[in-house]
């Protein structure tokens, strides 16, 4: 399960990971927050809505060619994730991942990403929480049986946009080679046509530092050691 605040999140940052899975058979869900529409790049959009309506079917499309076997886009308000109630945020993402009953969760860190983005950062912060109420029981039982996931992974990163202020990223703990998959990767970025701009800035970075991605385990149903991984399935 991967929790992401705007459409093209799942792509430019977890396609690699969400590709490798799918070519292993392995199920995924993508949880977006919001429909997108209080981005720089707007494509032929004339309206709010209208742009929400464009980027719902581009993160459709994505998620197509990433192989991602269900996903559900959000209605919260792009740009306005730090004014949401938290508990009401979470208890939804609560909710799906007793219902959809991830091993793995994947979300951003806590520094926002390479944009240090605040949507990024919220959504770190309720997707962390959600994974482990979710398996609490004193927590919503309504609704329904508790479930721990496996594994709390944060996307990190090795390397900075050079326009954009440094995060403050999560030492990472998995180099994830994404090699063969990085054509998929960019593919489905490639779906998100309203933010062409943003791709053909970013070509070139990612042309230099796209054939892994890093990720950090953050928290794990079993207590072990600290140590680097290759996978994020390593010994399950």
């Amino acid at each position: 399960m991967c929790v992401v605040a705007h459409p093209d999140d799942e792509c430019y940052g977890f396609g690699g990971a969400l590709a490798l899975a799918a070519d292993r058979g392995i199920e995924t869900y993508v949880v977006c927050m919001t429909d997108g529409q209080a981005a720089t790049n707007r494509g032929v959009a004339v309206s709010g809505a209208e742009l929400g309506a464009m980027r719902r079917a581009e993160f459709a499309a994505s998620c197509k060619v990433l192989g991602v076997t269900a996903h559900e886009l959000l209605d919260y308000q792009d740009g306005q994730l730090e004014h949401v109630h938290t508990v009401a945020a979470t208890e939804e993402l609560v909710e799906r991942m007793r219902r959809f009953k991830p091993d793995v969760v994947m979300t951003f860190g806590s520094d926002g990403g390479l944009n240090t983005h605040a949507d990024h950062m919220m959504v770190s912060f309720w997707a962390t929480t959600a994974f482990h109420w979710a398996g609490q029981p004193k927590r919503f039982p309504e609704l329904g049986p508790p479930h721990e996931a496996e594994r709390l992974f944060y996307l990190t990163t090795d390397f900075f946009l050079p326009d954009r202020r440094p995060p403050q990223p999560v030492p990472w703990t998995v180099k994830l080679d994404i090699r063969s998959v990085g054509e998929r990767k960019f593919e489905a970025f490639r779906q998100h046509h309203s933010q062409a701009p943003l791709m053909e800035r970013t070509k070139a970075v990612f042309g230099r530092f796209g054939a892994e991605e890093f990720y950090a385990l953050m928290a794990a149903k079993d207590a072990q050691p600290a140590r680097q991984m290759m996978d994020l399935f390593e010994g399950m």
